[in-house]
């Protein structure tokens, strides 16, 4: 479709899968990452088509979230499509740690997962005109609860939020906003809770017996981005493999 879609995050998993099927439709991509330069270097070697660039940013850093989503939007020329995928997954049960690992779990989360996006997205806006796409990737845990994890659950739940208010606001000016909120991934984030015996625990939470592969989110993710999805602005698409069932 040759539009100007930016990714964070997507160094790998979710994210990189996401780079990759936007590449194949024909897209242009600026694939972000924060840490693994190795990894988005490799991942942009791979991709199909050409015009793809590589951007960098700790989600946590406003100025630099300014700074990168600039020069995607300069190297592409615009910002047709945004994913919000970037995430940060932290342990910490009520009773297992410290009031300092407490706050400090918190304020990492919410940093990247909630306020980071807000901010990406504040500066993609300004690059984007009518027809735009953003897609926000919030989870399963921001409906059933993420009890070794709660800021995660937290951060998920108000990015459903952010996603409503944000499709209201921007819905006049004809940009859609959606989120989807997969369940169990085999990405590398998941890989200590999928491994050995952990998979047939997870896999056995959805009637498919099985969890999902990062291309399936992604296929997903190029749905709520196309044109036929506008009128899905405001939707929260639950992919999950009925492994959490909700009204």
């Amino acid at each position: 479709m040759n539009r100007s879609v930016l990714v964070t995050g997507a160094s790998r998993g979710i994210g990189a899968a996401t780079a990759r099927a936007f590449a194949a439709a024909g897209d242009r991509v600026a694939v972000h990452y924060s840490a693994s330069a190795d990894a988005a270097v490799q991942l942009l070697k791979e991709l199909p088509g050409s015009g793809h660039v590589m951007v960098q940013a700790d989600l946590a850093d406003p100025a630099a979230i300014e700074s990168m989503v600039d020069d995607a939007a300069h190297a592409l020329g615009a910002i047709d499509v945004l994913v919000n995928n970037a995430g940060l997954y932290v342990p910490h049960r009520i009773r297992e740690t410290t009031y300092a690992e407490w706050q400090q779990a918190w304020t990492d989360t919410l940093a990247v997962n909630l306020i980071g996006p807000a901010n990406v997205t504040w500066c993609a806006v300004r690059h984007m005109s009518r027809g735009g796409r953003i897609i926000n990737v919030s989870s399963r845990g921001a409906f059933r609860g993420e009890p070794n994890q709660p800021a995660y659950g937290a951060s998920k739940a108000a990015i459903v939020s952010f996603t409503q208010s944000l499709a209201r606001a921007l819905g006049p000016e004809g940009i859609a906003v959606t989120a989807i909120a997969p369940g169990w991934t085999e990405t590398d984030m998941a890989a200590v809770n999928l491994a050995g015996e952990g998979y047939n625990r997870r896999s056995q939470e959805s009637p498919l017996e099985r969890v999902a592969d990062p291309s399936e989110v992604a296929a997903a993710i190029i749905y709520l981005a196309s044109p036929e999805a506008e009128f899905a602005t405001g939707t929260v698409l639950d992919f999950n493999g009925a492994s959490h069932l909700r009204m």
